[in-house]
């Protein structure tokens, strides 16, 4: 979600700037074309953006997965090394 904001901003600013260095007047600034460029550079930001957003998501869900995995490999080593320190104590008790 902030990478969808940010690259809105960042297409809406560079738009913004594009425009100012062409041609500087406030009654063309609200004119239908240039009202139609800003929302298309708008709408590219929300379109990159969620491509952005959906790679970041995939990328921490796999991240999550191998952090859990990790955990229960973990866990299951531990239960390992207390099985095989009581086997011992076992046998050194028999």
């Amino acid at each position: 979600m902030k990478g969808l904001i940010l690259v809105g901003c960042v297409l809406l600013g560079i738009s913004v700037i594009v425009y100012f260095t062409l041609d500087f007047s406030k009654v063309t600034f609200f004119a239908p074309t240039t009202l139609m460029g800003i929302s298309a550079g708008v709408g590219l930001g929300l379109i990159f953006g969620g491509i952005v957003g959906y790679i970041s998501k995939g990328s921490a869900m796999k991240e999550e997965q191998k952090r859990n995995e990790m955990k229960r490999l973990q866990k299951e080593k531990e239960d390992l090394q207390k099985l095989v320190v009581k086997q011992k104590e076992e046998q050194q008790n028999q």
